[in-house]
């Protein structure tokens, strides 16, 4: 009899903890529980909790407790978009660690709960974009992410090690936000990264091994920034099987030395500038509004006329010089004779 209790009560318990009613103002579905835009000030008491996808997007949230997830094992899939979270308070995840998709994006967060990867060894979409985060000091330990996407929020710096802990990634979205530059180190334990977007940023300065770890990407977008002249070694360091570049909306000098630096990028097998022709010189004055494949090879041509010319320049001086100088020395020669000859 204790053997058959033994057998039966983990079961009689699993059903009666999943077979709570749908909470009041939300619709339930098998396991999916609709709780989308229902006007709700704090997440629902009582989901059941055999739910493996909970829908709190568009609602008016403010924060999350520790004690609003509890006892949701099951739990794959967590929407809160569209709310009005400023704060995530510690361990409010916590019992979430079979969770494989978490979407806080249009949000208030400025920051996350120490804890806040603690146990979630599943995750593997985190949406954290169009929220009000200014800088990123670590993500913790998320073996499991494939995707992460810190769009359009506020942020100026990111640590070195704030990405250490995501070895699987494989998409970062770190559009929209305020970076200058993209430091050597940061994307150390990215070897499977496969899309980088870092488009209209302020970044002026990719440091000389910043891309070096990238073994796998597929896309770098560094449009709208604030670039004027880039490294060729830089990007050739992308040891890759084939890179597509997006480099336009970026205020290029175009000289000479930009001219050859992308004619290098465009030869080199693995690397693609796919809006190449829409590289747009910002200076110097005379080629503003031009595109830098209009100009062909003209800019370094105009360089090297112009360093012929003053090459040229130089010599005449110089030649110049030494027939005045042979001049005088002659001049002074024959003033010795003739006065040599009067004595």
């Amino acid at each position: 009899m204790s053997v058959l209790l033994n057998f039966l009560l983990p079961l009689v318990l699993s059903w009666a903890l999943s077979s709570r009613p749908c909470p009041g103002p939300c619709r339930c579905y098998q396991n999916l529980v609709d709780c989308e835009h229902r006007w709700l000030l704090h997440v629902p008491a009582m989901v059941p909790h055999g739910t493996w996808l909970l829908d709190l997007s568009g609602n008016h949230l403010k924060e999350v407790h520790s004690r609003s997830f509890l006892g949701l094992w099951s739990l794959r899939i967590l929407l809160m978009s569209n709310n009005s979270l400023h704060t995530l308070h510690p361990q409010c995840l916590s019992s979430l660690q079979f969770l494989e998709r978490l979407d806080l994006s249009y949000n208030l967060l400025r920051g996350l709960p120490w804890d806040f990867s603690h146990s979630l060894s599943s995750l593997q979409e985190l949406r954290l974009d169009h929220n009000l985060l200014q800088h990123v000091a670590s993500l913790g330990e998320l073996d499991s992410l494939r995707k992460l996407d810190l769009s359009y929020n506020h942020i100026q710096s990111m640590d070195v090690g704030a990405l250490v802990g995501l070895s699987s990634l494989s998409v970062l979205s770190l559009e929209g936000n305020r970076l200058e530059v993209l430091r050597e180190g940061l994307l150390s334990r990215q070897q499977r990264l496969e899309v980088l977007k870092l488009g209209h940023n302020n970044v002026s300065l990719i440091e000389a091994e910043a891309l070096t770890p990238l073994r796998k990407l597929t896309l770098l977008s560094l449009r709208g920034n604030q670039l004027t002249h880039v490294k060729f070694k830089t990007l050739l360091k992308l040891q890759t099987t084939s890179t597509h570049l997006h480099m336009s909306s970026n205020p290029w000098f175009c000289d000479c030395e930009l001219q050859r630096v992308f004619g290098k990028i465009r030869r080199v097998r693995h690397l693609h500038v796919d809006d190449y022709e829409d590289v747009v010189c910002h200076a110097p004055a005379q080629q503003t509004g031009h595109t830098l494949a209009s100009l062909d090879t003209r800019l370094c041509v105009a360089e090297t006329a112009t360093v012929l010319v003053i090459t040229i320049t130089v010599l005449l001086a110089v030649l110049g010089a030494l027939v005045k100088a042979e001049q005088n020395r002659k001049n002074k020669q024959r003033t010795a004779e003739e006065e040599e000859a009067q004595r």
